[in-house]
């Protein structure tokens, strides 16, 4: 299937991370013929990713910048309509689970905040900085990154499910928002994956064991969910619009 991304302009946030959701999602962009703005707070390997991107002949912007700064955010999108002219795509994939696992009473207030700031305001600001545009043109694709922890109960970490339960929600009401202006919004909810983002001291055998209770039998992986960004970030599935879609292997049912 030709999902018809060339030379379309993607923004994908939170891409620096070697081993995150981030740079899996550029270079399969990038396969299908995209230009990328490759965003983070981490130069190195935004850099990283952006030379993989120029490594399959497509064009890649570094731009940083923290998602949670609304000023930052608006700098950040007119430094790439200056230079790409268009944003098509939207990837709102930053995030963070900050101070690490916890039972909520242990949670720390900086740590909620911060969560809260990267991983809601993040979206929320993104897609506030680029929806003028989107509507201007009549045409735009907007994917934001929940999980299924915005879906079901997950213990100790009460306030990164919030934040992606937050983000469903955003989705699911901006969608109703702007479908007349041609601009698509979904999510995607993938399942428990191996990235940075979880603590280094967790244990293997709790990974092991999450991904034997997975039907399919195996845990994610990042280009799991890339492929399914792809395809929502196409005008094959122009039809589809306001879902929050898991990629998780059939662990949660909803």
């Amino acid at each position: 299937m030709d999902l018809g991304l060339k030379d379309k302009v993607a923004l994908v946030t939170g891409a620096g991370s070697q081993i995150g959701f981030g740079r899996t999602i550029c270079l399969t962009l990038a396969r299908e013929g995209a230009d990328i703005v490759v965003n983070d707070v981490e130069m190195e390997g935004a850099e990283k990713t952006a030379a993989e991107v120029r490594m399959l002949g497509r064009k890649a912007l570094v731009i940083k910048a923290d998602v949670s700064s609304s000023k930052q955010v608006g700098r950040m999108v007119k430094e790439a309509l200056d230079y790409f002219g268009k944003i098509d795509i939207l990837v709102n994939n930053a995030g963070t689970l900050t101070g690490g696992i916890n039972l909520l009473v242990d949670v720390k207030d900086k740590d909620r905040d911060r969560q809260m700031a990267v991983n809601f305001n993040g979206v929320y600001n993104c897609c506030r900085a680029l929806v003028p545009h989107m509507a201007e043109r009549k045409y735009g694709k907007i994917i934001n990154m929940s999980s299924t922890a915005g879906k079901g109960s997950f213990p100790l970490v009460s306030v990164y499910c919030a934040t992606k339960g937050a983000i469903i929600s955003l989705t699911r009401a901006l969608a109703q928002e702007v479908a007349a202006e041609g601009i698509n919004v979904n999510a995607v909810c993938p399942g428990m994956t191996p990235t940075a983002i979880w603590p280094d001291e967790l244990p293997q055998d709790l990974f092991n064991q999450y991904a034997d209770a997975i039907p399919v039998g195996r845990m994610g992986t990042t280009q799991d969910a890339a492929n399914l960004i792809a395809f929502l970030a196409s005008d094959v599935s122009s039809y589809i619009h306001s879902q929050c879609i898991n990629v998780d292997g059939g662990a949660v049912v909803f």
